[in-house]
């Protein structure tokens, strides 16, 4: 019984991650059930016995984006913080668009739009957008419990650091990554996220 019910948790993340692969291929608002089955090699029906409707398969999207969002902040080089050093470079990698490397920012913000249609839709991605808040204030308490930093509003200092990098994030996908724009940008956005923290001398 137990390995049926894992291989049907394996089946639905097969099918969510070849959801992805055509919405990333085509956009995500021509991607249907038949264009996902047809690039599956497998039935409409198949999909439908794990995904009840389209509705229900985004929910399913926005959860895997939530783990490849996660990855960034929980890579192995990003451990506990212990010195200054490892603070400055785990905020300025927030502001790279290392993200790339785990999802399509057209697929993502095709996600973000979805917010205003779909009132599931909208709980399921506040909930990773939380998620996304606690996993950075517990990266920020590990400075603070190795007395790398002292603020003792971690909730404050989390919240403004977010909303910083969720907006230069979406603000930086207009420029080159490679021109110096672009940098000076992400340099103004670190300076300012560091100047939140309160480093001990």
């Amino acid at each position: 019984m137990m390995g049926r019910k894992n291989l049907g948790i394996q089946r639905r993340k097969e099918i969510i991650i070849s959801f992805y692969e055509v919405s990333r291929k085509i956009g995500l608002e021509n991607a249907s059930i038949a264009k996902l089955a047809q690039h599956m090699d497998i039935s409409k029906g198949l999909v439908l016995h794990y995904f009840k409707n389209r509705d229900e398969l985004l929910i399913g999207l926005n959860e895997y984006i939530l783990e490849q969002h996660l990855r960034v902040f929980t890579s192995e080089k990003n451990e506990a913080l212990s010195s200054k050093e490892e603070v400055e470079v785990f905020i300025e990698n927030l502001f790279t668009r290392a993200w790339n490397e785990y999802f399509d920012d057209g697929v993502f913000y095709s996600c973000y739009a979805l917010i205003y249609r779909i009132p599931e839709f909208k709980e399921s991605f506040k909930s990773y957008l939380q998620q996304l808040h606690q996993v950075l204030q517990e990266k920020l308490k590990t400075a603070l419990d190795n007395d790398v930093i002292k603020n003792e509003n971690l909730n404050e200092v989390t919240e403004v650091i977010f909303a910083l990098i969720d907006g230069a994030y979406y603000y930086l996908g207009m420029f080159d990554e490679s021109g110096s724009i672009y940098r000076e940008k992400v340099n103004l956005y670190v300076k300012h996220s560091l100047g939140l923290l309160d480093f001990r001398s």
